[in-house]
């Protein structure tokens, strides 16, 4: 005979090893809440881990320019000499000292390509060099140079509408730590000022949205671009020094040697937040 209490026992302790339709539910929606949770928090890691990255090609960037200045007599190099696209001239007077490892072009935050057969890049897509690159490739590039850095032909008086008499031409220069020579970009180089001191023309004007390509001559534009999602960019100075920009801070760097650093976008220049696009009314004023 079957012991009454032993076989309630039993059914309960079967009964308690499975689940309902509805606990079952209620375990997938508490994982489903605590990856939402943890979600935004890894990715912010990852982007974090990222940007370090950047920083870390940046510091490379730096040795490399600097023993670049060394070897040639502390000058820069020239940015119309060897190739027909002059603002990615920096590619190829720089390449016997990257071709070890060219990693180093592209930002890990930037890394393919943009869709389609434009040249250019955007926030997180890379740019596309001319023909003539390493072993006669299209070499990728996610990091720009500041234009007014490179040195210029005797008799030159401009370069692409720029005068040469505000570049920089060599490393020996005070307030290195305000001159921007390289970054993050979505093309080969920029040369930002204040053209006729109008703070909207092309040269100095902010994108109106994020990523906006406007043609390689609104300088300022390549450069104003939030890649690492925390209103900052990566970018090395000319005393080899490498550390983050917040995006409006572009507008406070020595971009030439007569640069307004109290221009219309700062706010020693009287801009106002409703002043800048909409999507960079965010950021921190400087």
């Amino acid at each position: 005979m079957v012991n009454s209490r032993q076989s309630t026992h039993s059914s309960g302790a079967k009964h308690l090893t499975g689940f309902t339709l509805i606990e079952l539910l209620v375990v997938i929606a508490i994982i489903a809440l605590l990856l939402a949770i943890l979600m935004p928090a890894l990715q912010r890691v990852k982007q974090q881990a990222r940007s370090s990255a950047c920083k870390a090609n940046m510091h490379s960037w730096a040795q490399i320019w600097n023993m670049y200045c060394q070897d040639n007599d502390g000058y820069f190099c020239e940015e119309q000499r060897n190739v027909g696209w002059p603002r990615g001239n920096w590619i190829v007077a720089l390449r016997p000292y990257y071709r070890t490892k060219m990693g180093i072009l592209l930002c890990p935050s930037a890394k393919k390509r943009l869709d389609g057969m434009n040249n250019y890049g955007s926030f997180d897509r890379t740019y596309i060099m001319g023909t003539g690159g390493m072993d006669n490739r299209r070499e990728e590039a996610s990091y720009g140079a500041n234009c007014w850095i490179f040195n210029s032909r005797t008799g030159q008086d401009a370069i692409q509408s720029r005068p040469v008499k505000w570049n920089w031409k060599t490393a020996d220069a005070r307030g290195g730590n305000e001159i921007p020579i390289f970054g993050d970009a979505m093309w080969r180089g920029g040369g930002p000022f204040y053209q006729s001191g109008n703070m909207n023309s092309n040269r100095i004007a902010p994108p109106q949205f994020h990523g906006q390509w406007s043609g390689a001559g609104h300088e300022m534009k390549h450069f104003v671009i939030d890649r690492h999602k925390n209103g900052r960019v990566n970018h090395m100075f000319l005393d080899w020094s490498a550390r983050e920009i917040d995006l409006k801070e572009l507008y406070k760097l020595k971009w030439h040697r007569t640069f307004n650093q109290v221009g219309g976008w700062t706010l020693a220049g009287g801009v106002q937040p409703s002043t800048w696009p909409e999507w960079m009314r965010k950021y921190k004023e400087f």
